[in-house]
Protein backbone atom coordinates (compact mmCIF):
# COMPACT_ATOMS: atom_id res chain seq x y z
CA UNK A 1 0.00 0.00 0.00
CA UNK A 2 1.09 3.70 -0.62
CA UNK A 3 -0.09 7.14 0.05
CA UNK A 4 -1.85 8.80 -2.25
CA UNK A 5 -2.56 12.95 -2.45
CA UNK A 6 -4.63 14.94 -5.32
CA UNK A 7 -3.28 18.56 -6.32
CA UNK A 8 -5.69 20.97 -5.26
CA UNK A 9 -4.80 22.91 -8.45
CA UNK A 10 -5.47 21.43 -11.92
CA UNK A 11 -3.39 20.89 -14.88
CA UNK A 12 -3.30 23.60 -17.78
CA UNK A 13 -5.71 21.31 -19.44
CA UNK A 14 -8.21 21.05 -16.02
CA UNK A 15 -7.56 17.77 -14.54
CA UNK A 16 -6.09 17.46 -10.25
CA UNK A 17 -2.96 15.04 -10.78
CA UNK A 18 -3.05 11.84 -8.26
CA UNK A 19 0.33 11.00 -7.07
CA UNK A 20 1.55 8.88 -4.66
CA UNK A 21 3.71 10.33 -1.90
CA UNK A 22 6.82 9.13 -3.04
CA UNK A 23 7.04 10.89 -6.37
CA UNK A 24 9.56 13.68 -7.20
CA UNK A 25 6.75 15.48 -8.89
CA UNK A 26 4.58 16.11 -6.06
CA UNK A 27 2.71 19.33 -5.76
CA UNK A 28 3.89 21.51 -2.40
CA UNK A 29 2.20 20.13 0.86
CA UNK A 30 -0.61 23.29 0.88
CA UNK A 31 -1.28 22.60 -2.48
CA UNK A 32 -2.17 19.02 -1.96
CA UNK A 33 -4.96 16.85 -0.09
CA UNK A 34 -4.37 13.80 1.63
CA UNK A 35 -6.43 10.67 0.34
CA UNK A 36 -5.31 8.00 2.32
CA UNK A 37 -3.57 4.77 1.59
CA UNK A 38 -4.00 2.84 -1.15
CA UNK A 39 -3.26 -0.33 -3.43
CA UNK A 40 -3.15 1.27 -6.41
CA UNK A 41 -3.54 4.56 -8.50
CA UNK A 42 -6.64 3.73 -9.63
CA UNK A 43 -8.47 3.39 -6.24
CA UNK A 44 -6.65 6.57 -5.39
CA UNK A 45 -8.17 8.01 -8.28
CA UNK A 46 -12.05 7.06 -7.30
CA UNK A 47 -11.54 8.59 -4.02
CA UNK A 48 -9.91 11.80 -5.42
CA UNK A 49 -13.24 12.01 -7.85
CA UNK A 50 -15.00 13.08 -4.22
CA UNK A 51 -13.37 16.32 -4.27
CA UNK A 52 -12.94 16.65 -8.27
CA UNK A 53 -14.77 15.86 -10.97
CA UNK A 54 -11.51 15.72 -13.32
CA UNK A 55 -8.56 13.66 -12.06
CA UNK A 56 -5.81 11.66 -13.99
CA UNK A 57 -3.00 9.89 -12.54
CA UNK A 58 0.77 11.17 -12.44
CA UNK A 59 2.50 9.98 -15.96
CA UNK A 60 5.32 9.13 -13.47
CA UNK A 61 3.77 7.70 -10.17
CA UNK A 62 0.68 6.80 -10.79
CA UNK A 63 0.59 5.22 -14.22
CA UNK A 64 -2.09 3.03 -13.96
CA UNK A 65 -4.85 5.73 -13.70
CA UNK A 66 -3.13 8.17 -16.72
CA UNK A 67 -5.12 8.41 -19.06
CA UNK A 68 -4.21 11.82 -21.16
Amino acid sequence: MARYYVNRNSQLTGEHEVHKGTCHRMPKLQNRIYLGDFLDAKEAAREARRYFDNVDGCYYCASEAHKK
